[in-house]
This record gives structure tokens, sequence and C-alpha cells, in this order.
């Protein structure tokens, strides 16, 4: 809003704030949480918050810092809120040396973005409920002995907070061995052992934003007799293990079509018979293109995929566009599938992706096709690795996607 001023509001807040940087340095505090606990500024301005605010060395059970220390990292992983349950983590008294005050807080913690997608700030909130805590434990209750319904109430909320607590550490254990699985068996299904022959060609693979790592789309890279070799990208309808484990069969049956036959158009051929038998691998797209260093051609096919584009050091971007079919499995026939060839010169750049690098929700295909090409127009003449980091910088793409993206760039 114009005019505000949000320094003084952050500061007028009432609850306690507190501004951490990526490497958890304090870098602003409201006067809430300086009342709470008891600090000024200049003792907590600069200050890694673990080093203003260690476990009570005296407590065996204190596991405020690992868990607040759980909690930002998963904030910084995720770019996502991460609300804890109840937490006890005494803090030190000031002015009196190794002692410590027993505190209860209720934590929030809240990433702040930058422009890249990356977390710049993170705003740790917390609620003082020590007071709450401490007369429940003294056994705070009516001369009656009995408890009223709002006591039984908060007693109730309170016992359930603490085991929600331990639930969610179960749940983010077991996560993690999940997505642990989850990337081994996507880099084992995405190996591609000849890129190692080849500096000038850079691939990059990003799952889609919230998914396990795992996702339907692919890349693959192939040599071939007399110095020829093919590269590919390919999308699976859906995301999660179920595409990634269709992707894995499509993958492996195309690279071992073009080994064996050598022509794009023929190894999509295969792979589209072979389609029809897998259940979910129906309108699966995929470009196979086949780079020829002697005749200095490019050989390719595509079953219904966004088009390659070759990328000229003047700056001027062509899409390869003339050997355009449907997606695997859309005709209930077998019919040829088109075969195309592309002249290039040294120096020009060869990019292939999957949609979700140009694609974007309410918009038409075509802008996106364009933001990609201008982009290849400034940048086409950097290494391939500086290109397809540089693509995804431009394209706002650092943070996550939406969808899966496989990006293969080759320097001819």
């Amino acid at each position: 809003m114009p005019g505000m001023d949000y320094a003084g509001l952050f500061a007028a807040t009432p609850s306690p704030y507190l501004v951490l940087d990526p490497d958890l340095m304090i870098v602003e505090v409201n006067r809430a949480y300086l009342e709470a606990t008891g600090r000024s500024r200049q003792d907590l301005i600069g200050q890694h918050i673990f080093d203003a605010f260690p476990d009570n060395p005296d407590d065996p059970e204190a596991d405020g810092v690992r868990n607040l220390n759980a909690s930002l990292h998963r904030v910084l992983a995720s770019r996502a809120p991460d609300t804890m349950a109840l937490q006890k983590y005494d803090i030190p008294v000031m002015g009196r040396s190794g002692g410590f005050e027993e505190r209860w807080w209720s934590p929030i913690n809240t990433p702040i973005l930058g422009p890249d997608g990356r977390v710049v700030w993170i705003i740790h909130r917390v609620e003082d409920v020590t007071a709450f805590v401490q007369a429940r434990a003294a056994g705070d209750r009516p001369p009656s002995r009995q408890l009223t319904e709002r006591d039984a109430l908060e007693a109730e909320l309170y016992a359930r907070a603490r085991e929600l607590q331990r639930l969610n550490e179960e749940l983010r254990q077991a996560h993690t061995r999940e997505r642990q699985v989850a990337v081994t068996l996507q880099e084992a299904m995405l190996q591609a052992p000849d890129l190692a022959r080849h500096p000038d060609i850079a691939v990059r693979y990003l799952p889609a934003t919230g998914s396990l790592n795992v996702c339907g789309d692919w890349y693959d890279m192939v040599d071939l007799s007399d110095g020829r070799y093919a590269v590919a990208v390919g999308d699976v309808v859906g995301h999660g293990l179920e595409a990634a484990a269709v992707m894995g069969m499509l993958r492996s049956a195309l690279s071992a079509a073009i080994r064996a036959l050598e022509r794009p158009a023929q190894a999509l051929e295969v792979l589209g018979l072979y389609a029809r038998s897998i259940e979910g691998a129906l309108n699966t797209t995929a470009v196979k293109a086949m780079v020829d260093p002697r005749s200095r051609l490019i050989i390719y096919s595509n079953a219904g995929h966004p088009p390659p584009l070759l990328v000229h050091p003047d700056g001027t971007c062509e899409r390869l566009d003339q050997a355009t079919d449907p997606p695997l499995g859309a005709r209930p026939q077998h019919v040829p599938r088109p075969q195309a060839g592309q002249p290039y010169r040294p120096g020009d750049t060869l990019v292939l992706y999957t949609d979700g690098l140009i694609e974007r929700r309410g918009e038409d295909i075509e802008a996106g096709l364009d933001r990609l090409t201008d982009v290849l127009c400034r940048y086409g003449t950097v290494s391939p690795e500086r290109l397809a980091d540089v693509l995804l910088a431009r394209l706002g793409l650092t943070g996550g996607s939406r969808d899966d993206i496989a990006l293969v760039i080759v320097r001819l």
C-alpha cells in the first residue's frame, strides 16, 4: 500500500518476530520479540540464532535447538512455511552466566522468496505459552479439584499438540526415506554413459515442484557407428512413481531401438508399437535426433513433441518441425513415421526440451516458444552448460516448475 510505513508496522506488531538469513543469522527483530526474550537489538542482530539461544546444558532432554534447526532447514529446502508443535526451549538468563530460564513456545517459520525462487529470508514467529504450561504443571485447578470445561479443553489441546509433533516427525522420516529411494531410482533410469565422451552436450532434469524427485520426462544420449550420435527427450503423461516407471521402460526401449536401427523414424515406430502394450504409455510424446558430423546433418523425427530448436551463432533460430507426427499410440493402425534432415554449421546449437520449459497456465504455447527462442538468440553462443543454467534462470524455473522438465543442449 502506498505510503505505509512497513518498518514501523513490523516493529509494532504485537507477536514476537525475528528475521533470519539463509545462514540462520539474525538480521532483524521486533520489539515484542525483544520483550519476550529480555534482549536488546545489540544482543541479537548479527548473531547466529543458535549462538544467541543455545540448548540448556543442564537439561538432558533439551531438544529445542534440534527441533528448530530441523524446521528452519525444511523451510530452506521446501520454500514453504513450517508450523512447529509446542516446544520447550529454555533461554539463557541475561547477566547470569550459565543460568537458563524455562520457556515454552509455539513457533511458525515462514520463507520469503527472491525473484529466482530461492529463500532470501525466514520470518521466525513465536508465541510465549510458558505461563499456560507452568500453570498446568503446577496443578492450577479450582478448589474443588474439578477441571473446568476450559481447563479440560486446554489440557486436551496440549496433549494432542505433543502427539502431533511426534507423529509429524515420524512422517518426515518416512518421507525422507521414500525420497531417497525415489532419487536413487531416477538416477538409475536416467543413466547415459556415452555423455561422458561429449563435453559439448549439457543435460538438465527438474521434477515438478512437490514431487518425490521422480517424473515422466526423460533425456537420452547414445553413440552410434561412424562418429554419429543420437539425442532424445520424451514426456510420459502424469507425474510420480507410476509415470517414472513407464518412462524407464520407454526410454530403455527407444535407446535400444536407435542402436539397432540407427534411424530416428524407425526407432519411434518401434517405440510406438511397444507403447501399446504398456499401461499408461499411450499419448507419450518424444523426439529423436541423430547428428552426423561427417555430412553435418541432423536427422530427426517427432512424435507429438515440441519442436527442437537450432540456434545459429548470428542469433537466428530455426524450428525443426518438418517431421512431426501424433504422440505414441494415438493412431489405431500402424503408420510409418516421417523423418527430415536439417543441415547445420559448426558452432550451431541444437536444443531439445520437454513442455515444462515453455508451457505456462493460461498462456498459449506459442508465447512460451517465443520466450525460449528469444533467450536462445541472445545467449546461444555461451557454453552448453552455461546456456542450460541461463535458460532456467531467464525462464524463471530455478526455483522449480509446476511441470517436469528435461533439457538437452548440443553444441555442434
